[in-house]
């Protein structure tokens, strides 16, 4: 079979691919009206999420990875919400030139202000479906993000699926 052709499965993982750029996009703006109350962006959302999540102080690409950011987004980002009071930034031991970052009381105040509207909305979303199918959705874009970050890895920034194409 012609490489230029997809293959059943191929197709199959386009359609995730299409409709997890649809999702996505639904997404952060359903986190824009969600966060608006508190005053939060989806984008500062997401920075303040991957620090309470990690429970501890975080560098900028340790957040850019986690949430799949650019690092120029998150230091943007963090850089505006250090300056309304909600982010901290402390030395780091490990690294001088990639500070930790750390919710302030008031940041981690509105991040769990907005965990509460998350977890009613997030309720009321998935009402009606299957856990194990959401499951699987989960584990199958897991699987995804894991082979394109291990292509990017592999091929410094380009695909082994597109590099392997041209060999």
């Amino acid at each position: 079979m012609s490489g230029d052709v997809r293959t059943l499965t191929g197709e199959a993982a386009t359609h995730v691919i299409l409709s997890t750029f649809r999702a996505n996009s639904l997404l952060l703006a359903a986190g824009d009206l969600l966060g608006a109350r508190e005053g939060l962006t989806s984008a500062r959302w997401q920075v303040l999420g991957a620090i309470a999540l990690a429970e501890r102080p975080l560098t900028v690409p340790q957040i850019a990875r986690r949430m799949g950011l650019t690092r120029q987004s998150v230091h943007a980002t963090v850089k505006r919400l250090v300056a309304d009071g909600l982010l901290e930034i402390a030395p780091n031991a490990d690294h001088r030139r990639s500070p930790l970052v750390d919710l302030t009381g008031s940041g981690r105040s509105r991040y769990e202000a907005i965990d509460r509207m998350q977890a009613a909305w997030v309720n009321a979303l998935a009402r009606g479906l299957d856990r194990s199918d959401l499951e699987t959705t989960a584990r199958v874009i897991d699987e995804l993000c894991r082979r394109l970050e291990d292509d990017r890895r592999e091929e410094g920034g380009v695909t082994t699926s597109a590099t392997k194409l041209n060999r």
